[in-house]
């Protein structure tokens, strides 16, 4: 049996607010983007290679909005592998990412901490191979 994850839900506050910052901070790629009611679509972001997209779900009430910048409780959310940590980390910081720690060798890797614009935690990160 094989299994994996194709999209993980992430609230945002608007949907072209949140298409440019993927695309053109992080590099994603607008990989569907279809209308699916009254002010309701079906968006998906995808760095580049991988098999798992973010959903964008434009935020419709208290509870949604509440989860905005803070769907892992302070703690990281999500992580962004690398082939190169250094590359991305310059490229990131150059387009106004702001990271929270000075990036740091661990035995799995290159990791740093940044925050994206709506307030999420991530790790960017290089593997050792």
């Amino acid at each position: 049996m094989r299994q994996n994850l194709s999209a993980i839900t992430f609230f945002v506050d608007n949907y072209d607010n949140a298409i440019e910052y993927f695309t053109s901070i992080l590099n994603f790629t607008l990989t569907e983007d279809k209308a699916t009611g009254e002010d309701s679509r079906f968006v998906l972001v995808t760095p580049p290679n991988s098999s798992a997209s973010l959903l964008l779900a434009q935020a419709k009430n208290d509870v949604e909005l509440a989860l905005i910048g803070n769907q892992a409780a302070d703690k990281v959310f999500l992580i962004l592998n690398t082939n190169d940590f250094w590359r991305d980390f310059n490229e990131m910081q150059s387009k106004g990412v702001v990271f929270l720690e000075t990036p740091r060798e661990e035995v799995y890797g290159t990791v740093a901490i940044f925050k994206d614009k709506f307030g999420n935690k991530w790790d960017l990160i290089q593997t050792t191979e």
